[in-house]
This record gives C-alpha cells, structure tokens and sequence, in this order.
C-alpha cells in the first residue's frame, strides 16, 4: 500500500506493527553481563527481590543479559509523530548458519513474486484453454 492508498480525514490513531529480527555475535561476554548489571544496579525501581533475580540470570545466560540492555522504547523515542503503545521483545541463543536458507531474510518476497508469476502464469493457460478451436 502507497501512501496515497491511505485514508485521509479518518479520526483517531493509526497502529502499525514494526517487527524486527536481529541476529546478534557475542564478542564480549563478560562486558555484556557487566553492562547488564549495572543497569540493574542502576534501576532505583526494581524491588530488591526483583533484583536477586535479574542478576542470577544474567550472570548464567548472555541472552538474559542483552534483553535487560536492549529497550524496543529507545528505538523509537526520537521518531516524531508516533507513540509507543505497546512493546515486547525476548532474546535467546540460536544456532546461525548464514548459508543457510533459514536465514535469507528476503525469502518471503521471492516466494510471492515467484507465486504472482506463477498466477499470471495459469491466467494465460486458462484464456488459451477457453478460446474457440476451429475443426
């Protein structure tokens, strides 16, 4: 959709759901959980027991770690004319093989351009099929 197919004049706000998918290469561990930390630490909010908690997993799994440092909020608190409304994000360890298939990050778009061909494809099939054949 263009933006010229977007209705003007409507009342009341737009959603829009931005998903986004990092694939992201610990180099520093000890710097993530460190960073991690004292963000916790630093967090004047968190219950104490709360707290206990965050650590002990951050200090066992780096993933834990990156979710407590990455913030969807600070993404977008800069772009003007939008609103946070509601946001989630989950971080675990993967297995990652660029040269795979898995992680062609463009698949989908080939497959439906693939698929619309494929369509216009049997379209012309069908007319051919339907017109008239002399004897």
């Amino acid at each position: 959709m263009s933006t010229t197919d977007i209705p003007t004049g409507e009342s009341g706000p737009r959603h829009v759901r931005l998903q986004v998918e990092l694939v992201l290469e610990i180099t520093g561990s000890g710097e993530l959980t460190d960073a991690a930390l004292d963000q916790i630490g630093g967090d004047e909010y968190m219950p104490d027991d709360e707290r206990q908690h965050a650590e002990a997993s951050v200090r066992q799994d780096e993933s834990e770690a990156l979710a407590y440092l990455v913030d969807p909020f600070d993404l977008v608190t800069s772009v003007p004319g939008i609103e946070l409304v509601q946001a989630s994000w989950s971080c675990a360890h993967t297995e990652y093989d660029p040269d795979s298939d898995e992680w062609d990050l463009y698949d989908d778009e080939a497959d439906d351009e693939a698929d619309d061909e494929a369509d216009e494809a049997d379209e012309e099939a069908d007319i051919d099929e339907e017109e008239p054949r002399g004897r």
